[in-house]
């Protein structure tokens, strides 16, 4: 099951590529409801890991830019170190999974 260091990841890490239009494609990129997104985005605010920048009186109506602050990057490496850990314990356990279906079956 996630949790909401893995939503807290994913969201730094989409941000940071900035490969998304607004928070609702921000929100179907990452399979999340339109209101995760926006909870989401409010608490890596409120945490300093995230700043947000309001364009709503530009012509152009870009709407919200999404910035890592320093905090932010920091803690999306911090993530993607755990996030790597925890895909190399699993893959180890696989393996040794494997091993052991393997050896049986050679019996």
């Amino acid at each position: 099951m996630k949790d909401y260091n893995d939503d807290e990841f994913e969201v730094l890490r989409k941000i940071e590529t900035k490969n998304f239009k607004n928070q609702r494609d921000l929100a179907s990129q990452l399979g999340f409801s339109l209101g995760k997104i926006n909870y989401c985005l409010k608490e890596l605010k409120k945490k300093g890991l995230i700043k947000i920048n309001n364009f709503n009186k530009n012509p152009n109506k870009v709407g919200y830019v999404y910035l890592l602050t320093p905090k932010g990057f920091v803690k999306k490496t911090k993530l993607t170190l755990n996030f790597m850990k925890r895909k190399m314990r699993e893959y180890d356990e696989l393996e040794r999974e494997y091993q052991k279906l393997k050896k049986n079956k050679n019996l």
